[in-house]
């Protein structure tokens, strides 16, 4: 029995529009697809006539095993999910279970992960031009990294001035997080500092904020799993309801001539 493959494919925001071609390439070619139900009803229209199985939220475990599953049974099969699957995303399980499993690289089954939008990527293209610079990424989930490694986290991107963009910020049973993360950046930046919360983006429900580090958290109906948050650096400034991280340019050059 020959092997199959398996792509870990990252959809993006949702639109097929910012789908890459190799995205919908890997998901025509598949036999199976496997995902989160949200993700999979995203690309509805492109997996008609498959073998679909769709998971709820937190079985990542599960889906994960079934898409190696399925591939070792010598199946093409794509592992979907929003965004990139390298970001937050779901190869990193696939490739903790094929070690566990002793799977090699040259000889076990195919396994390609087809990057896609992140929401860093895309939240950044709605708000004007907030990463410019260096910046860092963090989530605000406690699920399974533990609270305090986070704060060490956030600390450590507000004391070093980077641009920082927040995944996961609350959920109905994570209320403090985000506000924990918010008194940490008053510690080191004005509350004058730019922030953006989008969410949805590039979906029908998109709704966008601009404000700053003082008012971040006057939006609650805003915060969800959905949403990023950009949080702009000592450079960053709104302008126009954008938000504008300088790259360096103005003290070289004459922007205008």
């Amino acid at each position: 029995m020959s092997l199959g493959k398996l792509f870990v494919v990252g959809v993006g925001p949702g639109h097929h529009d910012h789908m890459t071609f190799r995205a919908k390439q890997v998901i025509e070619e598949s036999k199976i697809i496997v995902g989160y139900e949200t993700y999979v009803s995203l690309i509805g229209d492109l997996i008609e006539g498959k073998e679909v199985y769709r998971y709820p939220m937190t079985q990542e475990v599960d889906r994960a095993n079934q898409a190696i599953e399925f591939a070792e049974k010598g199946n093409i099969v794509s592992l979907v999910s929003s965004g990139d699957p390298g970001i937050y995303g779901m190869v990193g399980l696939i490739y903790e279970i094929l070690a566990e499993k002793g799977w090699k690289k040259n000889n076990g089954i195919y396994v390609e992960c087809v990057p896609g939008v992140s929401s860093l990527n895309s939240c950044s293209a709605l708000i004007g031009s907030p990463l410019m610079t260096d910046f860092a990424v963090v989530s605000m989930s406690d699920l399974l990294v533990p609270w305090e490694i986070i704060v060490k986290r956030v600390e450590a991107a507000a004391l070093g001035d980077f641009v920082t963009v927040v995944y996961n910020p609350s959920s109905k049973k994570r209320i403090h997080q985000l506000q924990d993360a918010r008194d940490i950046f008053l510690k080191y930046r004005t509350p004058e500092t730019p922030v953006a919360i989008v969410k949805g983006a590039f979906r029908e429900s998109q709704s966008i904020v601009i404000t700053n580090l003082e008012k971040m958290l006057d939006y609650p109906d805003m915060m969800g799993m959905i949403t990023t948050i950009i949080i702009g650096n000592s450079s960053s400034f709104n302008y126009d309801n954008m938000m504008i991280n300088p790259r360096g340019y103005r003290s070289k050059y004459q922007l205008i001539k």
